[in-house]
């Protein structure tokens, strides 16, 4: 009996290997493209306010149901009156405050407020009813749970740009002489990132960036800017463990290029990019170069 649970145990861990294996990553070659839902989940930074006017108001069941996905019917404050049709599409989004106002660098507070406001993309819905004030829609795609008061719009396609092999990058690319700005924050405030996340940077159409530019993202050693703790001059000199002759701050030492990544939307004062390439962790704080 024991005999035959060892094989069955030792059959089902080498499937689940055998499985993994075959959903792993292909090593760093492997081309990282975002398809229909990173484009249309990546959200956005905006110093523009985007109209509010039309909102999902309820749903089915909303008696007891607080959040709606894909496939629940979801209603809509506007129907004939204001020239909704059956098979209209729309977008649903709403306004993000970070819930904890945690800065993970310096400077983060203040440049995300003048980048504007964070918006999250919930999803798309397509109306399959109208009655005089009010429409009734179906969620045909989901990013996120959508609730009471999320602002509805017009959807609008987003293509994605297209995108250049990885395998190219430069892990030495001399400074490219374009505008630099930061990573600032990241979907769903998370701070650090890798190939394949979505960051928002304080560049953007006021800096003559475009969708389907590509951004490198590179940091200098010796800063002191992040809130976590770290060692003065950690790169330089650390007791028991090597001096240099000389003090080197972060101008004496050649930069740490850390990947790249390509622009989905585009504001007047910010651009949320997809991370096509990253060698190492990103963190929030390191710089970013057009290319």
């Amino acid at each position: 009996m024991r005999a035959n649970l060892a094989a069955l145990g030792l059959s089902v861990f080498l499937g689940a290997t055998i499985c993994a294996a075959q959903n792993a990553p292909q090593g760093a070659s492997g081309v990282v493209q975002p398809g229909f839902s990173q484009v249309n989940c990546s959200g956005f930074v905006s110093d523009q306010r985007v109209p509010d006017e039309m909102r999902l108001i309820s749903g089915e069941q909303s008696t007891y149901k607080l959040i709606f996905s894909r496939g629940d019917y979801v209603y809509i404050n506007r129907g004939q009156d204001k020239g909704v049709r059956v098979g209209d599409r729309f977008a649903v989004m709403r306004p993000q405050p970070d819930p904890l106002e945690v800065p993970w660098f310096k400077w983060q507070e203040k440049l995300l407020k003048a980048m504007g406001t964070r918006y999250v993309d919930a999803g798309q819905v397509r109306v399959v009813n109208v009655l005089p004030k009010v429409s009734i829609a179906e969620v045909v795609f989901s990013c996120a749970y959508m609730q009471r008061g999320d602002i509805v719009r017009p959807y609008v396609d987003r293509p994605a740009p297209p995108f250049k092999d990885p395998s190219a990058f430069d892990h030495f690319a001399p400074v490219s002489g374009k505008p630099v700005g930061m990573v600032v924050a990241g979907k769903e405030y998370a701070q650090a990132y890798g190939s394949g996340n979505t960051v928002y940077v304080n560049l953007g159409a006021a800096q003559n960036v475009k969708v389907g530019d590509y951004f490198r993202v590179f940091r200098y050693q010796g800063s002191l800017a992040e809130t976590a703790p770290q060692t003065k001059d950690y790169q330089t000199e650390i007791v028991g463990f090597g001096s240099n002759p000389v003090h080197y701050t972060w101008k004496d030492l050649p930069r740490e290029v850390l990947g790249e990544g390509i622009v989905l939307n585009v504001s007047r004062n910010s651009a949320t990019v997809f991370l096509t390439f990253a060698s190492s962790e990103i963190l929030a704080g390191d710089y970013i170069e057009l290319e």
